[in-house]
């Protein structure tokens, strides 16, 4: 099974992580806060499970997942992430999350922004559409008729291929949306983001399965 690595160990971190754990992978946390910090959730998800220093974790991922504020996209080493592959959870939303220079004077897109930062490695877009709560019970087994899919997005094809391989096992189908800046389509405010969420009860609700051809049809609202 993959080691995955965890730089952020926070709702969507930690939601990732559990899935991993439950599909026989193995998982090193890490924040900013250092490694004592997170000996309550290593206890809950168990022996899969150790912390780390976020350039601990780095080295250690096979796949590493960044689950930060946008806004710390810097905090993430570069140099033990040269030549992986990279899943990129980031959504770009100022008045949550605080505003990043770089996005705001137009020199890079925030699709493109964690990418420009790590130059060296395979970023693909993925897991940023599917509220933190919802992540674990929308999982389902290869067939199920009610399984979801998750749109992701890359410059790399054979990243694409592990990062869909990885969702295949934490319990989603994958929907290959094409190149990095094309994660635009399923970013915040997007038919696509909103696709998990029931209408009447929105994040209070429980999650909405969302399958393959619906996630297409949601995408293709976006040109």
């Amino acid at each position: 099974m993959t080691t995955i690595g965890f730089i952020g160990s926070g709702r969507i971190g930690s939601a990732l992580a559990q899935l991993a754990v439950g599909a026989g992978h193995d998982v090193v946390l890490s924040n900013d806060d250092g490694p004592a910090s997170l000996r309550d959730l290593v206890a809950r998800l168990g022996s899969r499970a150790r912390a780390a220093t976020p350039a601990e974790a780095a080295a250690a991922g096979d796949v590493v997942v960044v689950a930060i504020p946008v806004r710390a996209y810097r905090q993430v080493p570069a140099e033990p992430l040269r030549g992986k592959v990279v899943i990129d959870t980031l959504n770009y939303d100022p008045a949550r999350q605080g505003s990043v220079p770089e996005i705001e004077n137009g020199d890079t897109p925030p699709p493109l922004l964690l990418q420009a930062h790590l130059k060296d490695s395979f970023v693909v877009k993925a897991f940023s559409t599917v509220f933190f709560k919802h992540l674990p019970e929308l999982a389902r087994p290869a067939g199920a008729p009610d399984r979801s899919a998750v749109p992701i997005a890359g410059d790399d094809a054979a990243a694409k291929t592990v990062v869909a391989g990885m969702s295949e096992s934490l319990g989603y189908d994958t929907y290959d949306v094409g190149p990095l800046a094309e994660s635009r389509r399923f970013a915040p405010g997007t038919p696509a983001q909103l696709a998990y969420l029931d209408p009447d009860g929105m994040f209070t609700a429980p999650g909405r399965p969302a399958g393959v051809a619906e996630l297409a049809a949601l995408l293709d609202e976006v040109n």
